[in-house]
């Protein structure tokens, strides 16, 4: 059983570290490379989860984060900058080295919160969560430092994926919820590609200053 914790503390830990990498990546390309490792990542860490904890229904889950995550939304992704003829780097709000300074304060935070607050649960359960919750944050912290909607999309994919990880942990959820989960998935992402491709149209650009200086222009 301790054998079983440890991998599964290994594979949150390497999502956590996949996170950090996608902080840090300044070419769209790389950016959604790496969504797909964590995505990847995803699936083992459910699919080891079903396994150890005899709960054949994650098996589905694990598929789902595997192809939707793994290979189908990526693929789409990178179709659609190439589409719209994105080749460059990034756009931040901050510069690398305060987002990741950043993010290590999210995922102090995020050790420190959820260890006291659940000190009556298992450690299993509390460690899988504190990684679970500093995910989602830095999910939230690229979305909020990126001006480029594609990878705002990443960033919300990538918040989504802590979910899916913490969601796991938690014993006891329906299969239902799971696949409600992937086909949301799946409808926000074509919600944002119509985004998009609204905002190339209209500001021949994907960034989201774009928005900000025409708003500013009509007040």
């Amino acid at each position: 059983m301790t054998h079983a914790y440890e991998v599964s503390h290994l594979l949150a830990g390497l999502m956590l570290v996949a996170s950090f990498s996608l902080l840090y990546q300044d070419r769209i390309a790389s950016v959604l490379n790496t969504f797909a490792v964590q995505a990847i990542l995803l699936s083992m860490a459910v699919g080891w989860e079903a396994w150890t904890q005899q709960r054949p229904h994650l098996f589905i889950t694990a598929a789902l984060a595997l192809g939707l995550k793994g290979i189908i939304i990526p693929v789409a992704l990178h179709r659609m900058i190439a589409k719209l003829g994105v080749h460059r780097d990034v756009e931040k709000v901050v510069g690398v080295g305060t987002t990741l300074m950043i993010g290590l304060a999210l995922t102090s935070l995020s050790l420190l919160l959820v260890l006291k607050v659940t000190a009556a649960a298992e450690s299993f359960t509390r460690e899988g969560l504190a990684l679970a919750l500093a995910i989602i944050l830095l999910g939230l912290l690229m979305m909020i430092t990126r001006q480029n909607a594609v990878t705002q999309i990443v960033g919300f994919m990538s918040l989504e994926n802590g979910l899916i990880l913490a969601a796991t942990g938690a014993r006891g959820m329906p299969l239902v919820v799971e696949v409600s989960v992937a086909f949301s998935v799946l409808i926000a992402l074509f919600v944002f590609a119509v985004f998009v491709f609204r905002i190339r149209e209209r500001f021949d650009s994907v960034d989201i200053e774009a928005l900000d200086r025409v708003r500013g222009d009509r007040g």
